[in-house]
């Protein structure tokens, strides 16, 4: 097993074109995210009053602003498969940030991402305000989140979470955490919902190292994103959504965990062994 995780990437030298293209695109990218941001305030707060935790109108705010976001960055997007319906929560691979617009711009999802993650400048108020279900990574905690993906889910959002834990370099599927996986079998939940587990797929550009979407490590947002937005011909970005499955229909957790897993990483085409 290669040590990947702790092996750096080269990013290459930014040129006269790239630098071009970072303010071309981050302008751009900028007046979208953010323009569009106070038009979800003002629509939000007429939504809260008459549908509180529901969301039945900002989440397509959401939604475009990720599938404008992708087109202005240059990258060619596929969608795979469809969105479930219904009660339920979707699992997926993780790669990094740019997972956060491969996968709202695919079904209209509220994430469940790590508590410092809120702390983030700019993207934390983005998450935030798009309802983001923030948890802290500690034993004591792990009955009131399972409360909080209760609620929610039985408001109907559908919850998206990573159960590696952690990014990636697009090349491996982590053995997945079943802690998260027990919020499905409480209080008869698991008669009611569904999970969909969903494989997203990097393709770099060519000549590219093939981990070049990876984030992972210690490397920074800003130069990653940097590259990201010089690069002048982008790669390919797939989303597969697999069938949904009953909760119901597995003994426990572990098992459910296991599933989703083994679906995510066999329909992988790029991934490489276990990490």
């Amino acid at each position: 097993m290669s040590d990947w995780q702790h092996e750096r990437m080269e990013m290459p030298r930014i040129g006269p074109l790239g630098w071009a293209l970072v303010v071309l695109r981050a302008p751009l990218l900028a007046c979208v995210t953010y323009g569009a941001l106070l038009v979800f305030l003002l629509l939000r707060g007429i939504e809260r009053p008459l549908y509180g935790v529901n969301r039945p109108w900002t989440p397509w705010i959401t939604q475009g602003v990720c599938r404008a976001a992708l087109a202005i960055m240059g990258f060619r997007y596929h969608r795979k498969g469809r969105p479930m319906q219904g009660q339920g929560a979707i699992v997926a691979n993780h790669a990094g940030w740019i997972d956060i617009f491969s996968l709202n711009a695919a079904d209209r999802v509220y994430f469940v991402s790590k508590d410092d993650v809120a702390g983030w400048p700019a993207i934390g108020v983005l998450a935030r305000v798009t309802g983001t279900m923030f948890i802290a990574r500690k034993g004591t905690e792990a009955k009131r989140q399972q409360e909080m993906m209760e609620e929610r889910l039985r408001a109907g959002h559908r919850l998206l979470f990573f159960p590696e834990g952690t990014s990636t370099d697009t090349l491996h599927v982590l053995p997945f955490k079943t802690p998260l996986f027990q919020a499905f079998f409480t209080h008869g939940m698991d008669r009611v919902l569904q999970i969909q587990p969903v494989t997203v797929v990097y393709h770099a550009p060519k000549g590219r190292d093939p981990r070049f979407y990876g984030w992972w490590a210690d490397m920074s947002f800003a130069g990653h994103l940097m590259q990201v937005l010089a690069t002048p011909r982008q790669g390919r970005i797939e989303v597969i959504f697999h069938p949904p499955v009953p909760v119901d229909g597995f003994p426990g957790r572990k098992e459910l965990a296991a599933y989703c897993e083994r679906v995510i990483r066999t329909a992988h085409p790029l991934v490489l062994e276990q990490g």
